[in-house]
């Protein structure tokens, strides 16, 4: 599947890997038979009008465009100089990623994208719990959705500064902040926390004012740094 090249650059051998989608731009070079095409995500159209079809545009605007590449030939992706960091997955765990920091999975992945009120953060379910969601990702610097990989298969983070892997399952929480997060992997459930008063963060523009804690099993990735990608 994805072999690290260096920390900035990782190759895959796209026959092999039974296609790759990539964010748009992320192709460095490629030798082969290689033809890209558009790809769309599961659940990124189609909320309909109203308050839905707001959500709806509201995800399209978060969600990074994608290209599916299909033969036989090695291609190598990287963006923007970010670190990159390869995620192998197993059948019975999830990747939820932010969007802006996924730059490539093998096409044989199970790919939907998913409210961040969905991650088991207690914002509740349907229109209501999405626009929740949608408020706390504007304190925090989170989007409103996030994209959710699950099978076999790979993926590749983008990051800045380099990358920790943070083990969620001991009798603690791991709190993180939410502009340094990157994914979490397993059944890991995360909830948004105010780490101060509602008076005391407003006017506040850094993310500690909102703390994102991470409970059950698995892993969470986090960027050496704050800085949006």
């Amino acid at each position: 599947m994805f072999e690290q090249v260096n920390g900035k650059v990782v190759k895959v051998d796209v026959g092999a890997a039974g296609g790759v989608v990539a964010r748009t731009g992320a192709m460095l070079f490629y030798q082969g038979d290689v033809v890209f095409s558009p790809h769309q995500i599961p659940g990124a159209q189609g909320m309909g009008g109203g308050l839905m079809g707001m959500a709806g545009r509201m995800l399209a605007g978060e969600h990074e465009r994608t290209m599916l590449a299909q033969g036989h030939g090695q291609v190598h992706y990287g963006f923007a100089g970010l670190e990159v960091h390869v995620v192998h997955l197993q059948h019975g765990a999830a990747l939820r990623v932010e969007a802006s920091r996924l730059l490539a999975y093998t096409a044989g992945l199970q790919s939907s994208v998913v409210s961040v009120a969905g991650s088991g953060g207690g914002g509740g379910g349907g229109l209501m719990g999405a626009l929740r969601g949608a408020a706390g990702g504007a304190l925090t610097g989170q989007g409103m959705f996030t994209t959710q990989l699950s099978g076999h298969g790979a993926a590749v983070l983008l990051g800045h500064g380099g990358f920790l892997e943070l083990p969620v399952g001991g009798p603690n929480p791991v709190v993180v902040d939410p502009q340094a997060f990157v994914a979490a992997y397993g059944t890991v459930n995360t909830e948004l926390k105010a780490a101060l008063s509602w008076r005391d963060a407003v006017g506040r523009g850094s993310g500690e004012a909102m703390q994102l804690q991470c409970t059950g099993q698995g892993v969470v990735y986090v960027q050496a740094s704050e800085e949006k990608l």
